[in-house]
């Protein structure tokens, strides 16, 4: 939570050209949590809002702040942060309300869990005196693949830790995003190919067997196919460090502009796309293109 109150004033602080201090910093949290506090007693919407009602609300904000962190939108994202991290503070509230948790529970929770999982910086855990972490040289720190390999092998350690290394993705993660977990936890533990160059004949062999699939006709096997085609693009994504989510994203706003570029046309020369020729669009499309590498 701490984390969430550092990066928000990060990014206000940018916009506002003024620093804050830790004391101005906790006082503006402290500040938030007395709003919340009498919105939850005297606002009828606040009062009555549950963990499930609020849920769709939090997925929404967390999209909005993707999207303004994809547009590197700094007042957008302090905005959004502040959305996101109300939403944080409610469900501790809640939990509060209860009597289960509240939101010193989670910031305690969260610092504990850094701490123990990071173990070179804060010094290892008596419980993990005996387990197979990478130690850095002498005069050396750890480079990120290493502290990465480490991160998987503390979190099996943990009080009401992972029960196993692929039990931390999430079932509702997105498809993509959750492909590309799998791949690097497993990775994390040693499964990974040996030779990054060798994936590319998975990548083939992969989509031979779709080609293969498609031609048959068999929508279900094709379907199954599809899965592994992609699922051996995201591994060679991930193998030469390059984020899938991030890319096809970057490749969907490219292709709102161009086509936004086509139908803008379309309106001024009075003709809707529907009349326009395949060859028009394409010719405004590579205009388009041009634009965007002027």
């Amino acid at each position: 939570m701490l984390l969430y109150v550092r990066f928000i004033c990060y990014f206000c602080i940018k916009i506002e050209g003024a620093m804050h201090t830790r004391e101005e910093k906790l006082e503006a949290f402290g500040r938030l949590l007395d709003v919340l506090d009498r919105l939850r007693k005297e606002c009828p919407w606040d009062r009555k809002q549950t963990n499930e009602s609020l849920r769709p609300n939090t997925i929404e904000e967390t999209f909005e702040l993707c999207d303004a962190l994809m547009k590197d939108d700094a007042k957008d994202i302090c905005k959004e942060l502040g959305d996101v991290i109300m939403h944080v503070m409610f469900y501790a509230k809640i939990g509060e309300e209860q009597g289960k948790f509240d939101i010193a529970d989670v910031c305690e929770k969260e610092a504990d869990k850094l701490i123990f999982r990071h173990p070179h910086v804060y010094g290892e855990a008596e419980s993990l005196k005996h387990s197979p972490l990478i130690h850095a040289e002498a005069g050396k720190e750890l480079d990120t693949g290493q502290v990465l390999e480490n991160w998987e092998q503390i979190k099996l350690r943990e009080k009401d830790g992972n029960k196993s290394v692929l039990s931390g993705v999430p079932d509702a993660l997105p498809s993509l995003i959750k492909a590309y977990r799998i791949q690097d936890k497993a990775r994390n533990v040693g499964f990974d190919w040996q030779d990054r160059q060798d994936v590319w004949d998975k990548v083939r062999e992969e989509l031979g067997e779709l080609e293969e699939e498609l031609k048959n006709d068999d929508g279900d096997k094709a379907t199954r196919e599809l899965g592994d085609f992609l699922f051996s693009v995201i591994n060679a994504a991930r193998l030469y460090h390059l984020n899938p989510d991030n890319a096809l994203e970057h490749t969907n706003r490219k292709f709102i502009r161009r086509f936004n570029y086509i139908e803008e046309h379309s309106i001024k020369a009075g003709k809707p796309l529907t009349e326009m020729t395949l060859g028009e669009m394409d010719r405004l499309w590579n205009e388009a293109k041009e634009k965007e590498c002027k």
